[in-house]
């Protein structure tokens, strides 16, 4: 009788298995507004405990939370948003592919780069050099521009994809325990392991998080101040940048202000472009050093390595979420590893 009743629920399996394939796949455009909210539930929900447990009224509590989070995130995005897009303009007219004043720049670059004396010694053919760096620094302009028109164009998406991500938010705050029951139930490994991966999800996006923001946000405040003391065009978006870069371990923002240090050198700032590489060398990339080590603490229990592999497959895979998707990700195959290793101990003893 038991096979048979084991026989009589395959189907049942198989609809279920289906149907949750089904459910997942009508989820995938919302992939990552859902992971959003999920991450920021979770470095939000001491904070949202703190204030429920003193006025016990869970929807006024999330409410508040949310008026937090929109003081603290959409207020300086916002603000930050207006400054790099005036400034954006400003550069969008210098180096507009359909003007030409890129290639006037450029060879007024390269003139300035041919007229120097070590320059020389290598017999560089002028001409083509100006004809081949124009036709790439126009390659490079024209793909940002297309991809800043997509970006314009898509604006509708976006919007939609953050309202979904806070409706999202609202929930994940509110019934996050609830939630996390839940997914106990569906997935039950036992001996509170569930709750032990939901515990280093969010402390590795949360350590991920407060080390992106923390030492990105310093290092892009003290490169958009050194480009603007030496005169680079644009710098508060190359600070901008800087912040971006920050995600990428190891090699970080010296992607923006070594090459720049460089180009001053070589048009003859010579004290700008000394300025620049020792601020880089000496501050800005110490800031990592130093901060890094302090801010990730034991919250993230991984080879740096390990880090730095995950974090830039992150970013290949999924994009500006990869660099929390990422190590989150590898952090949790490693708890799954640590989990099979005991459970494998156990079996042998």
């Amino acid at each position: 009788m038991t096979g048979n009743n084991q026989g009589s629920n395959i189907p049942f399996f198989v609809i279920l298995g289906l149907v949750t394939i089904l459910f997942l796949y009508l989820l995938q455009p919302f992939f990552f507004p859902i992971f959003w909210a999920a991450v920021i539930a979770g470095v939000f929900g001491p904070l949202y405990s703190l204030i429920n447990g003193k006025l016990n009224r869970p929807n006024l509590s999330t409410a508040i939370l949310f008026l937090i989070i929109a003081l603290m995130l959409l207020l300086p995005v916002g603000i930050m948003g207006t400054l790099v897009f005036n400034e954006s303009v400003q550069m969008y007219k210098s180096l507009s592919p359909d003007t030409k004043n890129m290639e006037s720049s450029i060879q007024r670059l390269i003139n300035t780069i041919a007229d120097n004396s070590i320059v020389h010694l290598f017999d560089i053919d002028k001409a083509m050099l100006i004809a081949k760096t124009t036709e790439v620094a126009q390659g490079i302009t024209n793909y940002i521009f297309v991809h800043l028109k997509q970006l314009t164009q898509n604006t509708l998406g976006l919007l939609v994809k953050f309202a979904i991500m806070f409706y999202t938010l609202f929930f994940f705050v509110r019934d996050g325990d609830r939630i996390l029951r839940m997914a106990m139930k569906v997935i039950p490994l036992g001996m509170g392991r569930e709750k032990f991966l939901y515990e280093r999800f969010i402390a590795t996006a949360r350590s991920t998080l407060k080390v992106t923001l923390i030492i990105g946000g310093i290092q892009g405040a003290l490169g958009a101040i050194v480009f603007f003391v030496t005169g680079v065009e644009g710098a508060l978006i190359w600070g901008l940048l800087m912040i971006l870069m920050a995600i990428v371990p190891v090699v970080g923002c010296s992607i923006i202000w070594a090459p720049a240090g460089i180009i001053m050198l070589l048009m003859g700032h010579i004290w700008g472009g000394i300025l620049i590489l020792a601020v880089g060398t000496f501050v800005i990339s110490m800031v990592d050093n130093l901060l890094r080590p302090v801010l990730l603490g034991k919250d993230v229990q991984m080879h740096p390595l390990l880090i730095f592999l995950s974090t830039l497959g992150g970013i290949i895979l999924f994009g500006f979420s990869g660099f929390v998707i990422g190590p989150v990700v590898t952090s949790l195959l490693i708890a799954l590893w640590e989990m099979y290793e005991e459970f494998y101990r156990k079996g042998k003893a």
